[in-house]
């Protein structure tokens, strides 16, 4: 992949405490990041608030190392009654610089929630 795919919605330094046993950046922080992303999209999408409900698919492409930025690119792929599917991509640029490059992929779901929890149906668009 040389080009991402939606919008930059966080990004985050990569740091020595979300390592694993082998130095590399830990993926369950990456899956937090990827997931805190695409959260700021279907919140946005739901205008209120949400939960997420499913990840279908993580595809692991290369290591995060300690330094690295991260950046997560979302993009809305579907939007149903009450639920959301989000592409989100992590991609690293290096703080010495170099090109961008893709390091993960995922797709989440979000379901729009009311104030009880319960699941509520998405405002359509103006």
């Amino acid at each position: 992949m040389t080009e991402s795919k939606g919008e930059i919605t966080i990004q985050a330094l990569a740091m020595p405490a979300d390592t694993n046993a082998n130095g590399d950046i830990f993926g369950g922080w990456l899956v937090s990041q990827m997931d805190l992303a695409a959260g700021v999209l279907a919140k946005r999408v739901a205008r209120g608030r949400v939960a997420t409900v499913a990840i279908h698919s993580m595809t692991f492409l290369k290591p995060v190392h300690v330094g690295d930025i991260v950046q997560c690119h979302v993009s809305l792929v579907k939007k149903g009654h009450s639920s959301m599917t989000i592409e989100v991509e992590a991609w690293v640029q290096k703080a010495a610089g170099g090109e961008p490059y893709c390091v993960t992929k995922g797709t989440f779901v979000f379901v729009a929630i009311d104030e009880h929890g319960k699941s509520r149906a998405i405002p359509a668009d103006e």
